[in-house]
C-alpha cells in the first residue's frame, strides 16, 4: 500500500472530508506513514476491513467460512522471560517516581505459532474493528478511537482487563485501586485531548464493563465515553483534528510527549502500525478504531504485539501476566 507522511495525510483528509467522498484511513503510532484512500479504489486483493460494519467484504465472503478454516485453532505464544520483560517495567517505574510520567502504556512482541494465516484469521475473528493488509499484518480490535456524527465527537478510551471467570471478577477489576487509578488517568487526558478540538466536553459514561470473547475463554475491560462539540467547519479540517488527538492516549499514557519518550527507551521493538489508528469516514460520519490486538507477519514469523498501563501502583508479574493474557485471537 503507498503510505503518505503527516503533511500529505492531513491535506488529504481535509480534502476527502470538505468534499464528502468516502475514504478509509490507516495512520501508525508514530504518525509519520499512513494509507488514505477513496473507498472506491481499495483494492481488496490487498486490504480487506470491516469497520463496526463499513466493509469491503462481499456478503458471499463475509457468509462463507472456507472449509479449511473451520478446523480447530492451533496456537502457542512464546513471550520474553520475566526477568526480560521486568528491565522494562523497571525503566518505566523509575520514571513514574522520578515524576516523567503519571502513567506509561508499556508493550512487547510476542511470536507466536498457529496454523492460522493473517487472512484466516481476519476472516475468522469476532471483533467490532477489524483490518487485513496482505503479508503484514491484521489486526481485531475492540477499542473504539474516536467518533463524529453530526458535528459531535466522541472518545471511549479503554483501560482495565481481568479474567472473566476470576471468582467475583466484576467486583474484583472495579475495586483494583490500581485499575481505577489507571482509568481515571486515561480520561483525564482524553479529556483534555478532545478540548483541544471540541467545545463543552464531558464524561458521559464513566468505567463501564465490557466482556471480550476469545479463544481461551471471556475477559473483562472497563471503558468510558467522553463527548464534545466540534466546530461547524469540522469536516474541511478532519485531518488536523484527527492528527491533534493522535497518538491515542490510551497506549501511550499521561504526559503524552515524556511518555512517548520514556516508550521509546523501555520498548525493545518497533510498534510500526500496532497502537495506531484505522477508520473511515461514510460522507457523513466518521468511526474509527485504536490499532491493539494486533498480528504482525515478519517472513515466517508471527508476532503478537501487547501490552499494559503501568503506574506507581504497579506490580511487575501482574502486568507481566496482563500481556500474556492478551496475547489471543476472538475465534470461538
Amino acid at each position: 500500500m503507498q503510505l503518505y507522511t503527516k503533511e500529505e495525510t492531513i491535506g488529504q483528509i481535509n480534502q476527502l472530508g470538505q468534499s464528502r467522498r468516502p475514504f478509509l484511513f490507516i495512520i501508525n503510532y508514530l504518525q509519520d506513514a499512513s494509507y488514505v484512500e477513496e473507498v472506491e479504489r481499495v483494492d481488496s486483493s490487498e486490504i480487506l476491513y470491516d469497520l463496526n460494519g463499513f466493509t469491503n467484504q462481499s456478503s458471499l465472503n463475509k457468509s462463507v467460512v472456507p472449509s479449511a478454516l473451520k478446523e480447530s485453532v492451533y496456537w502457542n505464544s512464546f513471550p520474553e522471560s520475566f526477568e526480560s520483560y521486568l528491565r522494562s517495567f523497571d525503566i518505566v517505574q523509575r520514571n513514574i517516581f522520578a515524576g516523567n510520567s503519571f502513567l506509561t502504556n508499556l508493550t512487547c512482541c510476542t511470536p507466536i505459532e498457529t496454523n492460522l494465516s493473517l487472512k484466516d484469521i481476519f476472516l475468522r475473528s469476532k471483533a467490532m474493528y477489524k483490518l487485513w493488509v496482505r503479508d503484514q499484518f491484521t489486526v481485531f480490535s475492540p477499542e473504539i478511537f474516536i467518533r463524529i456524527q453530526q458535528g459531535k465527537i466522541c472518545s471511549y478510551p479503554m483501560k482495565g482487563t481481568l479474567d472473566a471467570s476470576l471468582p467475583s471478577a466484576v467486583r474484583q477489576l472495579m475495586d483494583d485501586p490500581k485499575e481505577a487509578a489507571e482509568h481515571a488517568t486515561i480520561v483525564d487526558l482524553i479529556r483534555n485531548d478532545l478540548s483541544i478540538v471540541a467545545d463543552r466536553v464531558s464524561v458521559s459514561r464513566y468505567r463501564y464493563i465490557d466482556e471480550l470473547q476469545t479463544n481461551r475463554g471471556t475477559i473483562l475491560q472497563t471503558s468510558s465515553e467522553i463527548q464534545g462539540i466540534l466546530p461547524d467547519n469540522y469536516l474541511e479540517n478532519l485531518g488536523n483534528i484527527i492528527f491533534r488527538l493522535l497518538p491515542a492516549g490510551s497506549i501511550t499514557g499521561a504526559p503524552k510527549t515524556k511518555t512517548m519518550q520514556i516508550i521509546s527507551e523501555a520498548e525493545t521493538y518497533e510498534r510500526g502500525f500496532y497502537t495506531g489508528v484505522m477508520g473511515y469516514f461514510d460522507g457523513n460520519n466518521l468511526d474509527s478504531a485504536v490499532m491493539i490486538r494486533f498480528v504482525e507477519q515478519e517472513g515466517d514469523r508471527m508476532y503478537f504485539k501487547s501490552g499494559g498501563g503501568i503506574t506507581c501502583r504497579s506490580e511487575a508479574q501482574s502486568e507481566y501476566h496482563e500481556m500474556k493474557q492478551k496475547i489471543y485471537v476472538p475465534i470461538y
